[in-house]
């Protein structure tokens, strides 16, 4: 029996090439018209499997050029992906499908550097691997590597002639392997390194004090996010919280299973979600267990965004729909659909496909709607107008040489600047000074939280801090009472 991987994401499928298939079809058809005559009827799974096989046997043996089977092959599957028109179903290939362990499962084996890889060269350098950041007290970070340097080699092998594919492959491994690496910080000064490879956890959770309020923001859902926030609980109650603030802002989903952990910590039972599918088994009702590890009268506010996508949404529902929590921020991304992975046996490959769609705990499906918040609060961002000016600034390359060069800046330091480039660029100068700290934690390792810059979270903490927490509970509905209403609202009237 295969395994099965329930999971929940907003990550888009890699565009997907089919055209392959089409084409040789359509020649197939024109030659041997009889052969296939009975695809123009209803058939069934077996008889359009052989048609395909006699389809591919036919391109590999009459193409003009010599056809690679596998490319082929994998231009049927995502053809057949792309035929669904569901953007969270489609053909994994083995490079995909370990991407999605690793990420799944909650921990590989690797360095723990976050990198990145220009396609090609830029400003007359050649496309090297830059450092984005260290991950903390990981092999790469105790190796010293820096924010800003460039990995030129890994294992002799130069990186500017390698895909981002194969520079993963190649920094990851089994635990307790070495890599050598040559790296480069600064203009000229160049240097090896040889790094121990090790269990890299996928970042899930960070946790901070605000006050007296815990503030606990998860990243992403894996099998390691329900441990992470019961470190975060232990912690926030040795330093006597009194209210919580749950961050599921530009989380774009993970596994199910560990979306309802989380909802456990929070909710004294009840319904948390269910699923609804053509298929009787994937037809089920999840419960909370019962003595949540959050008091019931702890005040919780839950950000949101229109990147909380899935398992944060279903976090998200089950929480406004239970009365647990008031929603702060912007309408989620609504993706109210449930997958499974499944490998394809003796390939390394395999599928993700949509078998169920999930409800909240008031029976309403938000796939393509959202959940809404209680308070809306929208993020700063640019207009289309600003477009031309920002392109301007970001080709200008200003923002990153000028942290670079300052990179202790000051939040007034921070403030100069931005008015600076607001008069050069006619930016506004709240948005620019948001782009400059961003660029700061790009370089550093990023704050847990940022009161200065983000208002969405300002907000949450000036209704916790406002006392009117309780008020604002009881004027809150259920995602099913905010569905009727529109409903009746929609309805023609009698004149």
């Amino acid at each position: 029996m295969q395994k099965q991987l329930f999971f929940l994401t907003n990550k888009k499928a890699a565009p997907v090439i089919w055209w392959l298939a089409s084409i040789g079809l359509g020649v197939v058809l024109m030659l041997t018209p009889v052969s296939y005559a009975d695809a123009q009827g209803n058939q069934s799974p077996r008889q359009y499997g052989s048609i395909i096989q006699q389809i591919l046997e036919f391109i590999q043996s009459h193409y003009v050029d010599e056809i690679d089977a596998k490319a082929l092959y994998e231009g049927a599957m995502n053809g057949m992906f792309n035929a669904l028109g569901d953007p969270h179903s489609n053909f994994l290939s083995s490079r995909e499908m370990m991407d999605l362990t690793d990420t799944t499962s909650g921990n590989f084996g690797g360095v723990g550097l976050y990198i990145s890889k220009p396609i090609e060269a830029k400003d007359g350098n050649p496309p090297y691997v830059e450092v984005a950041a260290p991950m903390e007290d990981t092999p790469g970070w105790r190796a010293g590597i820096n924010a800003g340097d460039l990995i030129i080699k890994i294992d002799g092998e130069p990186t500017d002639e390698l895909t981002m594919d194969e520079v993963l492959e190649r920094l990851r491994g089994k635990p307790d392997s070495d890599v050598a690496l040559l790296i480069r910080r600064g203009a000229n000064i160049e240097f090896p390194v040889t790094i121990t490879r090790a269990i890299i956890e996928v970042p899930t959770a960070k946790y901070a004090m605000i006050g007296d309020t815990g503030y606990l923001k998860l990243l992403t859902f894996t099998p390691m996010t329900s441990e992470r926030a019961k470190e975060a609980l232990a912690y926030f109650h040795a330093h006597n919280y009194k209210a919580l603030i749950l961050d599921v802002r530009n989380n774009y989903g993970g596994l199910l299973n560990a979306a309802i952990d989380i909802c456990d910590l929070f909710l004294d039972g009840g319904v948390v979600v269910s699923t609804k599918s053509r298929i009787p088994r994937e037809n089920r009702v999840f419960y909370a267990r019962k003595d949540a590890a959050v008091p019931a009268d702890m005040p919780i506010i839950a950000l949101i965004n229109s990147a909380s996508a899935s398992a944060s949404e279903i976090v998200a529902g089950a929480l406004k729909d239970r009365g647990r929590a008031y929603l702060v921020g912007e309408k989620s991304y609504g993706k109210g659909s449930v997958q499974q992975v499944f490998p394809i046996q003796g390939s390394g490959d395999g599928y993700k496909i949509t078998v169920a769609r999930y409800y909240t705990p008031s029976d309403v499906n938000i796939d393509k709607i959202g959940v809404p918040p209680d308070r809306e609060v929208k993020a700063a961002e640019f207009t289309e107008e600003d477009a031309p000016s920002l392109k301007a600034l970001i080709e200008a390359n200003e923002i990153p040489a000028y942290v670079k060069e300052h990179p202790e800046l000051s939040f007034a330091d921070i403030n100069a600047y931005a008015e600076q480039l607001s008069a050069k660029y006619s930016l506004d100068a709240k948005l620019l000074r948001i782009l400059i700290r961003n660029e700061q934690n790009r370089m550093t390792v990023a704050p847990v939280y940022d009161l200065d810059y983000d208002v969405q979270l300002r907000e949450a903490v000036n209704i916790i801090n406002g006392g009117s927490y309780k008020q604002l509970m009881r004027g809150t509905k259920t995602l099913k009472q905010l569905q009727d209403e529109a409903e009746t609202e929609d309805m023609p009237t009698a004149s």
